[in-house]
């Protein structure tokens, strides 16, 4: 029995569960809501369960050995890994700084320049109506 696929749901929680997953053997058995967990332990596979009246779980679908076990774990945590590494990360945009142009520096330069003669002109007019009493 080969899979054939592996179809995986992230999950943003905070609890320790990452993912649910669905695996498909030989392109014609597919087994739904085997969970990605984050244990103690590190991460691992959970198989299908219901919860029974007592608070327990029981497995709905399980592997009968361990080599199978082993290879549905290897198939789904590859998938996963993959999967975080193909996440963008946000980008943090900074603008370069750009040095003005000489062309600019200089037209700032006589703005500035124009709007001292203003200044001072307004000035001298002011001046000239107090001195003949007129302000």
């Amino acid at each position: 029995m080969e899979i054939t696929d592996v179809r995986l749901r992230k999950i943003e929680t905070e609890g320790k569960l990452r993912a649910y997953v669905s695996i498909t053997f030989d392109d014609s058995f597919v087994v739904h809501d085997l969970r990605v967990i984050d244990g103690t332990k590190g991460m691992f596979v959970a198989m299908p369960s219901k919860r029974l009246p007592n608070g327990d779980h029981k497995d709905i679908a399980h592997p009968i050995n361990t080599e199978i076990r082993e290879k549905i774990q290897n198939a789904v945590l590859d998938v996963y890994n993959r999967e975080l590494e193909e996440v963008p990360q946000p980008k943090v945009e900074v603008e370069p700084k750009v040095e003005p142009k000489v062309e600019e520096v200089v037209e700032e330069s006589k703005e500035e320049e124009k709007e001292e003669v203003v200044e001072e002109t307004a000035t001298e007019e002011e001046d000239e109506k107090k001195e003949e009493g007129l302000f």
